[in-house]
């Protein structure tokens, strides 16, 4: 349970810098849809959608052992697409703007917790990894 509680202290910290208590469930919500989504290719889809907007190497280094480079809300509307972003601010209740933020701000802690040792966690761990996370941080 070490890396969980880790990944918990660190994503805590992070939605606690600015977020309400409810925004923080909607942003784990955000989350857990991006990297489990088996219609846009879960976590290794999000990577590559990454790569494929000019962001291959931001991303890399989330998975990879060094450490992680920031991303801002704008690049993170890049990735996912105004459409797509309002469609999940819609579905969680929070503004396009604050989900685009929060992803910038969490992405990077999450992805990073979820591939030890530069190597993908397979998808359906990703999906246990971050319902546990969630269930710690919100009860």
């Amino acid at each position: 349970m070490g890396l969980f509680d880790s990944l918990v202290g660190q994503v805590g910290t992070a939605l606690l810098s600015g977020q309400s208590q409810g925004n923080q469930g909607g942003m784990m919500d955000v989350i857990s849809h991006l990297l489990s989504d088996p219609k846009t290719g879960g976590l290794q889809g999000l990577l590559k959608s990454f790569q494929d907007k000019g962001l291959g190497d931001i991303a890399a280094s989330w998975v990879g052992s060094g450490p992680n480079q920031p991303i801002t809300a704008a690049q993170i509307q890049q990735v996912i697409g105004s459409d797509r972003l309002a469609s999940i601010s819609q579905k969680v209740g929070l503004s396009p703007d604050t989900v685009a933020a929060g992803l910038a701000e969490m992405l990077p802690h999450v992805i990073d917790h979820l591939s030890p040792n530069g190597q993908l966690t397979a998808d359906h761990l990703v999906e246990q990894g971050l319902s546990l996370l969630k269930t710690k941080l919100f009860g």
